[in-house]
C-alpha cells in the first residue's frame, strides 16, 4: 500500500491535482501495481480525503462571530478550536500498541518542533491507525505525514522534508 501512496505523492503534487479514484485506480494498474494494493491505498486515501475536508481551524485572530465557514448548513462543519498551550495529548493503549514508541516519539518530535500542528497530528494518528503494521514502522509513518501535508496542498519546509525522506539506516551517529 505504501508504495502506491509514494507513487501518488510523487506524481500528483497536491491532493487537488489527483484524479478521481476510478481514474486513479486505472492509472495505478497501468503503472504496474497489484489490484489489492491499489484497493487498500484508495480506501486509505478516501479516509484521508474525508479527514482533510472535514478539518476547519479556528485561529485566535479569526472572527469568532461565526461557527462555520459555509452559509449552507448542509455542508457546515463545526470549527476546531486552537489548542491551548497547556493542553496535553494522551495516547490510548490501542494507539501506543499500533504506532509503537519510535513512531509516537517521531510524532512528538514533529509537534515539539512546531511543524506538525495539532489538527494535522490528529489526522496523522487517524491515518496511522488505519494503516497496516503492528507497530507501524517509522518509514511508513513518515509517508503518512507526507500524505497529510499533501492532502492540505502544503509542502513541508526543506528541513522537515529532508527528515521525512532521509534514510536513517545509513546515518552515522557522532
Amino acid at each position: 500500500m505504501f508504495e502506491v501512496l509514494v507513487y501518488v505523492y510523487e506524481n500528483y503534487w497536491q491532493g487537488a491535482a489527483c484524479p478521481e479514484f476510478d481514474r486513479l485506480g486505472r492509472k495505478l494498474i497501468a503503472a504496474g501495481f497489484e489490484a489489492e494494493e491499489i484497493q487498500q491505498a484508495l480506501i486509505w486515501l478516501d479516509g484521508l480525503n474525508i479527514a482533510a475536508k472535514g478539518t476547519q481551524i479556528s485561529l485566535p485572530e479569526a472572527s469568532s462571530t461565526s461557527s462555520c465557514d459555509s452559509a449552507d448548513p448542509a455542508s457546515a462543519h463545526p470549527r476546531m478550536q486552537a489548542q491551548s498551550a497547556s493542553s496535553l495529548r494522551i495516547y490510548s493503549v490501542a494507539e501506543q500498541e499500533h504506532l509503537g514508541a519510535q513512531s509516537l516519539g517521531f510524532v512528538c518530535f514533529l509537534e515539539a518542533s512546531g511543524v506538525l500542528p495539532p489538527y494535522m497530528r490528529e489526522i496523522v494518528l487517524d491515518r496511522a491507525m488505519a494503516a497496516p503494521g503492528d507497530p507501524v514502522s517509522l518509514d511508513d509513518l513518515k509517508i503518512i505525514v507526507l500524505m497529510v501535508y499533501w492532502s492540505f496542498g502544503e509542502e513541508p519546509d526543506a528541513l522537515v522534508l529532508d527528515e521525512l525522506c532521509d534514510d536513517t539506516e545509513g546515518r552515522l551517529a557522532h
